[in-house]
């Protein structure tokens, strides 16, 4: 059940469903693990593909299959995967991609599990990886190679909140044949359509704003159904990372409530981004939302709005981020993003870690630096919030 006439909101409450002979309401959960067949004949046709139906739920699954198509709705692409985490999208989006000998060019500002996967995971298999400052185009065009197969990026990056442009290095890629990957995942879907910019595959983490309640994980992999067939099917079928049941439906649960939230959290973002960029103790403020952001033009192209997201750097360093931190009583500290609650996290010594102080000082994530989710509460309570945390942090 889908129309491709429908708006999101529309499409997020309805695509995809796929009704029992109960006609429930709400979407029902298949939680099973195989299916029956009438006939060993119909068995047979199934595994060949000459019959439609369900085989195994390691393969698809009915309540999978509907989170899938609703996401394929929002997206506008023709198929999708559904997966188990983001990372699970994002190691299964790259790895079917490519094979030894080849050559792969990233942006350097990703999340650290990708910089794992890109700089690690991929040497280990003979897939050459080159990582450039995504934000120079130039960067990306040198990086090239006879082997390159593959771009991968993020935008907006994690956790600085760096825009790249997608159109750009799309035409880069097309021009060699190459493939560009883009997790969308901080822009979320409403905000950013990569696939129509020229990207060739997207990859969310659902456990975020898709989600956006904390309550399961979740990924989902978007592309053209030709490339799924060819590269990622049999991968995906044989390496076993697909989505539950159960957490299926509770994504589905989430899409019929995103737009809802991503608008309201993204505008309590403004309010709070600019509140903090007039604050004393603050030395910078990144928001997409904003005309100081070093790529405004670009997000003024290829982005619909800014982003659930800030990136700011608190005066006097990782003691005086810490106080904040701890002073907050209505943000929570934890490093997910995209909940219906406030979260704030410092990134050098949680979700980029396990990268030099180079590296991290190249990306621009200093000992002062604080990633802040925008949650569903009232901006004005947020920032009341702030106001009373930094001034209890001095």
């Amino acid at each position: 059940m889908t129309n491709s006439n429908w708006r999101p909101q529309t499409a997020l409450v309805h695509g995809g469903t796929l009704r029992s002979h109960h006609g429930e309401t709400s979407e029902a959960i298949y939680l099973t693990q195989g299916y029956v067949y009438e006939t060993a004949e119909s068995a047979e046709a199934r595994f060949k593909g000459d019959e439609p139906g369900f085989i195994y739920s390691r393969y698809a699954n009915p309540t999978v299959d509907m989170f899938e198509k609703r996401m394929c709705a929002l997206e506008g692409a023709e198929d999708a995967r559904a997966t188990a985490s983001g990372m699970a999208a994002v190691s299964a989006a790259l790895l079917c991609s490519v094979k030894a000998g080849d050559h792969v060019v990233a942006a350097r500002a990703l999340f650290g599990s990708c910089r794992w996967v890109i700089e690690t995971l991929m040497p280990k298999y003979g897939i050459e990886a080159t990582l450039v400052d995504g934000t120079k185009q130039d960067e990306w065009e040198k990086a090239v190679r006879p082997n390159t197969k593959l771009f991968f990026l993020e935008s907006p990056t994690n956790p600085t909140l760096e825009v790249v442009d997608i159109a750009a290095v799309a035409r880069l890629a097309n021009s060699i044949g190459a493939r560009v990957v883009v997790d969308n995942v901080f822009a979320t879907p409403l905000q950013q359509k990569p696939l129509e910019l020229g990207a060739h595959v997207v990859v969310y983490s659902a456990t975020k704003h898709i989600d956006g309640q904390g309550r399961c994980l979740g990924g989902v992999i978007l592309s053209d159904k030709e490339w799924i067939d060819k590269n990622l099917h049999d991968y995906f079928r044989h390496t076993g990372p697909s989505l539950s049941p159960f957490n299926a439906w509770t994504l589905l649960k989430g899409l019929e409530t995103l737009p809802l939230r991503v608008r309201q959290q993204t505008e309590s973002a403004g309010r709070i981004a600019d509140w903090l960029a007039e604050h004393p103790g603050i030395s910078r403020v990144i928001y997409p939302g904003r005309k100081d952001h070093p790529q405004a033009d670009i997000i003024a192209r290829q982005m619909k709005g800014g982003s659930t997201l800030i990136c700011f750097d608190v005066k006097g360093g990782k003691s005086a981020a810490f106080a904040l931190s701890n002073a907050l009583e209505i943000v929570k500290i934890s490093n997910n993003l995209g909940d219906a609650k406030s979260l704030i996290t410092h990134p050098a010594t949680t979700t980029h870690k396990n990268l030099t102080d180079e590296a991290r000082a190249e990306l621009g994530i200093g000992p002062g630096t604080l990633r802040l989710s925008v949650g569903l509460e009232d901006a004005d309570d947020l920032i009341e919030d702030f106001d009373r945390a930094l001034k209890a942090a001095g």
